[in-house]
């Protein structure tokens, strides 16, 4: 579904990502793990065109990415959740989940996929007037979340969903995640939490400053003694 070839990112002088490549199969769930700094993010907006590929091909379903901008990607079929949730604060939860369905005109799917978000996050639901900057910041997420799913994606980046939540919080979130990749939405995880990415991943990359250092399957990884050393305390 999504093919990323020998891409590299600059800012500048500095070569953030330095030629990486890696494949997303439909119906997966994919984590790019790695330390803060190593790329993911960047990774994640050179697929979305948030910043641009110096080099190397994205390809979506077959179709070069490097050449769409940014915002006709999402009536591809790729959405992404950003790092730092960023719904919009003053709209009400109901308002952002319009917005989220922006490029589509199908209105009775519309409010169908509005109460399926509503069934995936039914603290939503019971929010649907409030507005989004009230809310927690796991209700944040989930929102994010909901928006994205909104777009009718048929693949969907995270990013650090479960940044600065609870550990219930965030086990819910995982849980969430799972049950949206088994709804049919293929999923790539950028994720700090390597433990609980990999437990959910189909497979997985390693990110270091900029480059794969290793992959395999999540239990693999998780099982890889250099993996446990760096990112999962063991």
């Amino acid at each position: 579904m999504l093919k990323v070839e020998g891409l590299k990112v600059r800012y500048g002088m500095i070569e953030a990502i330095k030629g990486i490549s890696f494949e997303v199969h439909d119906g997966e769930i994919v984590t790019l793990i790695g330390a803060n700094g190593a790329g993911k993010t960047t990774t994640m907006h050179a697929i979305s065109d948030l910043v641009p590929a110096a080099e190397g091909s994205i390809q979506l379903d077959g179709v070069e990415l490097t050449k769409v901008p940014g915002h006709k990607i999402v009536g591809m079929g790729l959405a992404q959740v950003p790092e730092g949730r960023r719904v919009f604060a003053q709209q009400t939860v109901e308002e952002n989940l319009i917005l989220g369905s922006y490029l589509r005109k199908d209105q009775g799917a519309i409010a169908q996929d509005m109460e399926e978000v509503f069934q995936i996050f039914p603290r939503l639901g019971e929010r649907r007037s409030q507005a989004a900057g009230t809310l927690s910041g796991g209700e944040q997420q989930m929102l994010a979340m909901g928006r994205a799913l909104m777009a009718k994606p048929s693949i969907l980046l995270l990013d650090e969903p479960s940044m600065g939540l609870s550990p219930l919080l965030v086990s819910e979130i995982f849980q969430i995640i799972e049950d949206i990749n088994q709804r049919g939405t293929t999923i790539l995880l950028v994720e700090q939490n390597a433990k609980r990415a990999l437990a959910i991943a189909s497979r997985a990359y390693v990110l270091e400053t900029g480059r794969i250092t290793l992959q395999g399957t999540g239990m693999e990884l998780a099982n890889d003694e250099r993996v446990k050393k760096a990112y999962l305390g063991g």
